[in-house]
């Protein structure tokens, strides 16, 4: 009856600010809003009702749901003197920012990720009373947005010999897409959202353009509240009126480039041998005759 007593006695004492109960309070904002691939700080803040508390201090933030939900980051302070040191940190990107003995838990979350898109709960543990533990119950609803990014643009073909492109792009909101090609041809698309429940692809869009019937440039647009993207790409269907002409398209320029290769092999060679050496004219030096005689006597 007394715990129940108690538990009434902090609905009665809800408030914009934060909860409150036997000196116990939590307050925190009820959205906040980071960009992805950046960090966020989450904030929140809590009062106790001792004046001064020397004894061992616990850390914890969760998502999802209180009380209950998974711990993402906890750290734990022995005493006044010594810092909060980090026993859990989900993927090593929870990051605490505020002093708890100053009564401030807020933590900083970097790189975010479409799948930190969750609500955060934050919890203070002091040793002691089984009552000296106290955890925000609304928590925070934290936002990943996102400016457009195209992440894919293909062209395929189908047995018909039809051919499609597809753009699929992500963001958040969901961004719009549309198609520009030849200002002569009518474009004809169809869109589609991913239906998975993953983070990952619930951001995601795919606008796909039918039936390419005009050679030239086209173009995805991605367009949110935060920005837009484009991606290009050219279509050009390959035509041949016969196949003499296939062959002479084909051969021609392979002749020309077997022409040009020979000549580049004959000016090397003779470029290698030189010009041919004129006959010397000149034969071996004479030896000057002997003019000395030696008579005997």
């Amino acid at each position: 009856m007394r715990e129940l007593g108690l538990v009434l006695l902090c609905l009665l004492r809800i408030s914009r600010k934060g909860v409150q109960c036997n000196g116990w309070s939590v307050h925190v904002p009820s959205d906040v809003t980071g960009e992805l691939g950046k960090m966020v700080i989450l904030p929140c803040t809590f009062t106790h009702p001792y004046k001064t508390f020397d004894r061992a201090l616990t850390a914890i933030w969760r998502i999802k749901e209180p009380y209950n939900g998974t711990i993402v980051f906890k750290c734990v302070s022995q005493s006044s003197s010594e810092l909060c040191k980090t026993a859990i940190s989900h993927k090593n990107k929870y990051k605490l920012l505020g002093n708890p003995r100053h009564k401030d838990l807020s933590i900083r979350i970097d790189n975010l990720t479409w799948s930190d898109s969750e609500r955060y709960f934050c919890r203070v543990e002091l040793a002691g009373d089984i009552h000296d533990k106290y955890e925000s119950r609304n928590g925070i609803k934290l936002h990943v947005i996102a400016a457009p990014r195209i992440i894919n643009i293909t062209v395929s073909s189908s047995r018909d010999h039809t051919f499609q492109a597809r753009c699929t792009a992500e963001g958040e909101p969901a961004p719009a897409l549309t198609w520009t090609g030849p200002p002569y041809g009518n474009l004809s698309s169809s869109s589609s959202s991913s239906s998975s429940s993953s983070h990952s692809w619930s951001h995601r869009v795919t606008k796909e353009l039918r039936a390419l019937s005009h050679d030239g440039k086209y173009t995805c647009t991605a367009v949110n509240s935060h920005g837009r993207a484009e991606a290009t790409l050219y279509f050009y269907k390959f035509r041949a009126s016969d196949s003499s002409s296939f062959l002479i398209l084909i051969f021609v320029p392979l002749g020309i480039k077997v022409l040009i290769l020979l000549a580049m092999l004959s000016f090397t060679v003779f470029s290698r041998e030189g010009p041919p050496s004129a006959p010397s004219s000149l034969g071996r030096p004479q030896l000057p005759e002997c003019t000395y005689e030696n008579f005997d006597r």
